[in-house]
This record gives C-alpha cells, structure tokens and sequence, in this order.
C-alpha cells in the first residue's frame, strides 16, 4: 500500500525512490511487525485471559507443565495480524506471488481459529477432528498449486540441494509435492509448538533463511551467478518472510520463557504453511528439509514413536513425543530444551545457505 502510494511520487521528490528497493522495503515491514506485536500483545493477552481462553495441559506430559494450565492461548491471531499487515502496507500489491502466500496464511489461520475455538471457546476438547483439518489443508494446498501451476513464467522443475545440474521437471506432479510440502511444513510446525517458544525460534531463523532465498531467487543476475532457478517476481516474498521474522520476534517478546502466551493452532498451521508456500514458489523446496530440520525431526520422531507403539503393542523409542517431551522427561530443563534447539536451527540455516555456493 505505502509502496503504490508514495513510489508514484519519486518523479518529484527523489527521496521516495528509496521504495522501489525491496531491500528497504523487507527491513521496515519486519519492524513494522514487531512494533504490531509488541504494542498490541499487552492488549492482547489481557482480552484473551478476560475470555478466559487458557492452555489445556495433558495429564501424562511433563509435570512441569502443569503450572502453565491456564496461559493464554490462540495469541497466533496477533502473529497473522502484524503479518498481513505488514505484508500489504510494504509489499507491491500487484505482485501474484504475495496474494497465493497471503492465501495460504489467512487460510490456514482460519482452519487453526475454528481448531482453537471449539476447544478453547466451545470447550470441545479435541476441536476439529484430524481428517477434517488434514483434508481442508490439502484443499487450500491443491488450490495454491493449481495457482502457481497455471502463471505462465512459473516452471515446475524441483531444485535439488548441492547440485547444479540436476533440476527434473516433475510437470503437472508438481501441485502433488507442492501439496506435500505445504502441508508437512504446516503439520510439523504445530508438532514442535510444545515448549515457550521452542516453535516461533526456528519459525524466525526459516524465514530469515527464506528471506535471502526469496531476494537471490527473484533477482536474475544474483540467480544467474549463483546458478539457481529465476523466478520473476519472486523477491517481493522476501519482504513476507521479513515481516514474518519481524512479528515472530515481536511475538517471542510475549512467548519467551516462563511465556504469557501460547500461539495456538491459529498460529502454528499458517506459519508452516506459509513457509512451505514461499519454499514452494522460491524453487528451494527441498532445502526446506534442511532449512526446516527441527520441524522434520520433531514429526518425524510422533510417526515413529507411534508407528513403533502399534507394531510392538506398547513399546516406545521415546519416553514421550514430540522429541522435545523426550528431552524433558529425561531431565533438560525448559529453557536449555529450547536453547539448544534454536541453536541447532540456526546451524541448519547455515549449511542451507553454503548451498547458494556449494553446487
């Protein structure tokens, strides 16, 4: 909105030139954002503790959990809120890329509003029942995919990490994985919301990761020395990702341990969404894997631990999952779970981004 509003005015005052650069753009709106959460959430975690919108703890999790019952919970909403906001006060509006991500964000925010509500408000205490949820995800997901399958300068080759010259084009499959990645991410996210901000940490490391991947991926030059795929238009995502960052931090404010208030699934489904979404677009799917590889451990170690349990009738890997439950009841504290997960995240970062080079 800014941009379309004050970059016409740059043939006057020269000064306003400066919005054309999305690097200038990315920074202000990831401020933006936090400056959204962070003058909201006061407001916010007192309307939520006066609706009495609390966290349920389970009975056989951690004792240490117990004290937490209670916390605000849903605080996703005021994510989404800075984020969007700042997405369509600093992006270029009529860039086809942003309005697929704001698709998926406001849709699976909406499908994790009506998860929380029935648990939360209605006091329904499994909400939506997983098929329901798992399949209005795939819905949005297919439509997402068909979005980007049908504009004319997307291609449907797939990016494989540390290899130049290895791109297949996988075709009209590709709304397929597209539909995998966007959902896995969105379900490994809320896997990993279990902790005070265990998830929004790596949430913010990934889009900071993506944020450079959107800018080098949309600029042909940068692309073309780095050998990557092009993708026009592509770079506006980084100022998404930058507000996505921005509103993360300004959440974690709020959600650091002993935390004030928990995301929620209205938070967790549309930020891991969101973030398979810009993998998606940004032709670094795969590298999410990488990028994203607490997320893929912390699902990956339920399937297992469930998988396990059925087939040797109650035996277990873990002592509990998610892996980071496993942790705890070995006797981590809290706070050096997460620490020790952030930093884990951040290493995987790194190595995600040597791969603009090592190919």
């Amino acid at each position: 909105m800014l941009y379309h509003l004050l970059y016409p005015l740059h043939t006057t005052i020269s000064a306003f030139n400066i919005f054309r650069y999305i690097t200038f753009r990315t920074i202000y709106a990831s401020l933006t954002a936090f400056l959204i959460c962070v003058l909201l959430g006061p407001w916010v975690i007192r309307k939520l503790s006066k609706m009495q919108i609390g966290q349920y703890i389970r009975e056989d999790g951690p004792q240490d959990h117990v004290k937490k019952a209670g916390t605000p919970t849903m605080g996703g909403i005021l994510i989404i809120f800075s984020l969007i906001v700042s997405t369509l006060l600093w992006s270029n509006l009529t860039n086809y890329y942003i309005w697929i991500v704001l698709i998926i964000t406001t849709g699976y925010a909406i499908i994790g509003f009506v998860d929380d509500y029935l648990m939360q408000v209605k006091k329904k205490s499994k909400g939506l029942s997983v098929r329901i949820k798992l399949l209005m995800q795939v819905i949005l997901a297919i439509v997402a995919g068909v979005l980007i399958y049908l504009h004319p300068d997307f291609n449907t080759r797939v990016t494989i990490p540390f290899f130049k010259n290895i791109s297949p084009d996988i075709g009209w499959v590709y709304i397929i994985f597209g539909v995998f990645v966007i959902v896995g991410t969105s379900n490994a996210v809320n896997l990993t919301d279990g902790l005070d901000g265990l998830a929004i940490g790596p949430v913010i490391i990934v889009s900071v990761t993506y944020m450079v991947f959107s800018y080098v991926s949309g600029h042909v030059k940068i692309a073309d020395y780095l050998q990557i795929n092009y993708v026009s238009g592509s770079g506006e995502l980084a100022i998404f990702c930058g507000s996505l960052a921005g509103a993360g931090i300004g959440f974690l404010w709020f959600n650091t341990y002993p935390a004030q208030i928990f995301m929620g699934d209205v938070g967790s489904l549309p930020l891991g969404g969101s973030l398979g979404m810009v993998a998606v677009i940004t032709k670094q799917e795969i590298l999410l894997v990488l990028v994203g590889g607490l997320f893929v451990v912390e699902a990956l170690s339920v399937i297992f631990q469930v998988g396990f349990f059925k087939m040797t009738k109650g035996r277990r890997i873990f002592r509990m999952a998610p892996l980071h439950h496993h942790f705890e009841l070995k006797g981590w504290p809290e706070p050096k779970v997460i620490v020790r997960f952030w930093i884990i995240a951040i290493a995987l970062a790194l190595i995600a981004m040597s791969t603009l080079k090592i190919r």
